[in-house]
């Protein structure tokens, strides 16, 4: 049989399984795992280093369907190369708890790097990853021991290129040069809504040698063709490369294909029985012949690739037993052993030092302590790194220094969170990244993303109220606090000084499984006293900063700046016989993850008189203060003034919060 008819029956394998799927499940995307199916054939056969055997082994290349909706042409390519995917999980497709969700998703399916879904992300994951290789790279790596040397591919369509992250991610790439990442555009020109022409008519090649790609231009259902591009953009190890492909939608399907009704829904039982005939297909649905799975099967070829890799790496091990040694400690996400001791003598010092200081600076000077203990911290600031103080002593960035740890990310906070998230993904790394808390807004979905995939990133967000004063409402975060607490599986710290400063950065550090918001005041707030026991339950997420003197009457929860009012409201209201006591809430997440009896001590139930005190949104604070309680904080935007001013003028002080406490008792 000739070799492009060969390949073609291979590519159809995709198509049919797709199609099957799709039908079976009466729900997904036929029209994207069809008009690509050529184009990954090419790819995961002949180029893609990958084991199936061991979905994790370290120098693999990292593959992302950025177009997640067209997740069973992934779930294809698993199944058919030999992963632990069957083919009941491919007539799982879409129900619950199977292997094969809607998109892609972390965790659920061997071979998956990313959950892609909201378009364009994936594309911003796979330029993480591509900069985490090249970086790591250039750390690791010596002459004759290329031990980190992989490629990042990523299929998108038009969806993911009309999305304004993939401006901010790959305007970047390209001044990055990031040499090793191959994105094979699916040119199909149909959305859900029919014809793109009447919506998206970019100069797409223009736009990317803009950027600094290298750009080919192939016929996305020619084998040879899209063999011979996938060759140029590997040999190019300067730039990234974009393959446009030309394809069809839905190809294959006689009545459907080019047409927006192969995109979102099933091709129906008579449609699908034309397309097999088409496709000269006579198996019965979900039945390969063998000598397709023999054509397809990786793992023969990617157990030799690792072991070739193992044979290289033990010789690295002989030359550079110690780089070694970190590189492995640093892919298997493990923290030094000495760090833990390192970082509470760090705290117990910041706690004796004392001393008022911006929660802002407070966190510059952990990550000037923390960093050299921690290698693998890769900074970075959407700008503003001057005024969120997120540059360390030694920070180099990536652009001069390929073995650097910082990312200049310019304007770019939506972009910059989602190749974090990618950074995380791949391992070597604990990225952190920052900006105003105002403009988490812009970066919200990767935020959530990276909470979904339970990946350890440190977002650090400064300027985090009305506090910040003149620049006005449009900087002034009111409702954030509350969309950040409210992410399941996000912990978001908001520090009153220095040692709960340091104590949120090394807690957010330590969590493997969660990322982290560390929230940061522009405003110099006052140090706080505290024991060796009050010092350690700042990991607790909430404690009982001052205790009451006398009987227990009234309770006062407050974070970050506005901890600094409720002591002062303690002071006056326990000389004036009131028995009070303040709560201190870095962390309402890890607080409400502790056990009853913990939480009864610091909130004892029946203690109704409860006061809660933050510059932000009061709805969020219910939960703690009940419906009997108070709370002092925003219901509106804020205004343009001095920090001293805004906060009387909208009742955020120390008089608030004792009249508040008078009024409950």
């Amino acid at each position: 049989m000739p070799a492009l008819i060969s390949e073609r029956k291979l590519a159809n394998a995709i198509r049919v399984l797709s199609f099957d799927a799709v039908q079976k499940a009466n729900s997904g995307h036929p029209g994207a795992p069809m008009g690509m199916a050529d184009i990954a054939e090419v790819l995961w056969r002949k180029f893609l280093k990958h084991n199936p055997a061991d979905p994790n082994w370290y120098n693999r290349d990292r593959f992302v369907l950025s177009n997640g909706h067209g997740s069973m042409l992934i779930y294809s390519l698993l199944h058919l190369s030999g992963y632990d995917v069957s083919v009941e999980d491919l007539k799982g497709f879409r129900q619950l708890h199977s292997k094969t969700p809607g998109h892609p998703e972390l965790g659920y399916t061997p071979g998956i790097e990313t959950t892609t879904g909201p378009l364009g992300q994936g594309i911003a994951n796979a330029v993480g990853f591509a900069i985490a290789e090249k970086t790591l790279a250039a750390q690791f790596n010596r002459d004759g021991h290329n031990i980190v040397d992989h490629h990042t591919y990523a299929f998108l369509g038009d969806g993911c290129l009309m999305e304004g992250i993939s401006h901010e991610v790959c305007s970047l790439a390209g001044t990055l040069g990031l040499g090793k990442l191959v994105f094979f555009y699916d040119d199909n020109g149909i959305s859900i809504d029919g014809d793109v022409d009447g919506w998206f008519t970019d100069d797409t090649q223009a736009r990317f040698e803009a950027y600094g790609w290298q750009v080919i231009k192939v016929d996305g259902h020619d084998a040879d063709a899209i063999t011979a591009a996938t060759e140029a953009a590997i040999k190019e190890n300067t730039k990234p490369s974009l393959v446009i492909c030309k394809t069809t939608i839905g190809a294959g399907s006689p009545n459907k294909q080019g047409l927006a009704s192969s995109h979102g829904a099933p091709l129906g039982d008579d449609e699908i029985a034309l397309t097999r005939d088409a496709l000269s297909w006579k198996s019965a649905p979900f039945e390969l012949d063998d000598e397709i799975y023999e054509a397809w099967d990786g793992k023969t070829k990617g157990t030799a690739l690792q072991k070739n890799w193992d044979a290289d790496f033990e010789s690295y091990k002989k030359a550079y037993p110690e780089l070694a040694t970190e590189l492995v400690r640093r892919l298997d996400g493990d923290l030094p052993v000495d760090f833990d001791q390192q970082a509470q003598d760090y705290i117990q010092q910041t706690q004796e030092q004392g001393g008022d200081v911006a929660s802002r600076k407070a966190s510059q000077n952990a990550i000037n302590t923390l960093q050299p203990l921690l290698p693998e911290l890769m900074g970075g600031s959407a700008d503003l790194a001057g005024s969120n103080l997120t540059l360390f002593k030694d920070a180099k960035g990536i652009q001069e220094n390929a073995a650097g740890n910082y990312i200049y990310y310019g304007v770019r906070e939506f972009g910059m969170t989602a190749i974090a998230n990618g950074i995380a993904l791949h391992g070597g790394f604990i990225p952190y990244v920052a900006t105003f808390l105002m403009f988490m807004e812009y970066a919200r979905n990767a935020v959530r993303m990276g909470a979904l995939m339970k990946q350890r990133i440190i977002h650090v967000y400064t300027h985090d109220s009305i506090g910040l004063g003149e620049d006005g409402p449009t900087h002034q975060p009111v409702e954030q606090l509350t969309s950040l607490r409210t992410t399941p599986n996000l912990r978001t710290w908001r520090p009153c000084d220095a040692t709960e400063s340091a104590s949120a950065w090394v807690e957010a550090i330590k969590s493997t499984h969660n990322p982290s918001a560390l929230i940061f005041s522009r405003q110099s707030l006052p140090h706080q006293q505290r024991d060796a026991e009050q010092v350690a339950n700042i990991t607790k997420g909430g404690y009982v900063l001052a205790k009451e003197q006398g009987e227990l009457q009234a309770i006062i929860i407050s974070t970050g700046s506005e901890v600094g009012l409720a002591m002062q409201a303690y002071e006056t209201l326990s000389k004036n016989g009131v028995g009070v006591r303040v709560v201190s809430m870095p962390c309402a997440e890890i607080f409400s993850e502790q056990d009853a009896s913990y939480r009864e001590a610091v909130l004892p139930a029946n203690i109704r008189a409860r006061v809660a005190v933050e510059a932000a949104h009061i709805d969020y604070w219910y939960k703690f203060v009940g419906l009997d309680g108070k709370v002092i904080g925003m219901t509106t935007y804020g205004e343009s003034a001095p920090a001293s001013d805004l906060y009387k003028e909208f009742g955020i002080t120390t008089e608030a919060v004792i009249d508040a406490v008078n009024s409950l008792v």
